[in-house]
């Protein structure tokens, strides 16, 4: 049996502004879903569903449990480049790592941490 596609589910306290992070700082699609405490956002095969939970315990607060997700991207230099200068807090600048990937971490506006990745030819 294999996975055909992976989505990612997170709590954001604030929908709005959630929305407003993933598509101006990070350059992800919103598509509204028909429920007003709802929305997905994509970005090439990667979709991420976010569902409003304002009275949820903030998502930083959880420690190191605040990772949700890892992206595989092509030319993550130029995607590092512009999520920085879209004024993301990088946790993690832009470095090749021994295991073959080229990758960068950022924490979103929620508090959850994302990474992006590039395998580098080796």
């Amino acid at each position: 049996m294999p996975i055909t596609n992976a989505r990612h589910v997170i709590a954001v306290l604030d929908l709005e502004r959630s929305l407003a992070f993933y598509r101006d700082v990070l350059g992800f699609r919103v598509v509204e879903i028909g429920d007003p405490g709802w929305r997905f956002y994509y970005k090439g095969a990667a979709c991420i569903m976010a569902g409003e939970c304002p009275a949820a315990m903030p998502v930083a607060k959880t420690g190191f449990h605040s990772y949700c997700a890892y992206f595989d991207v092509e030319g993550v230099d130029a995607y590092y480049a512009s999520v920085k200068e879209a004024g993301a807090e990088i946790i993690k600048p832009l470095k090749t790592e021994e295991w073959g990937m080229r990758e960068f971490g950022v924490r979103t506006i929620d508090g959850h941490r994302i990474m992006f990745g590039e395998e580098v030819a080796g």
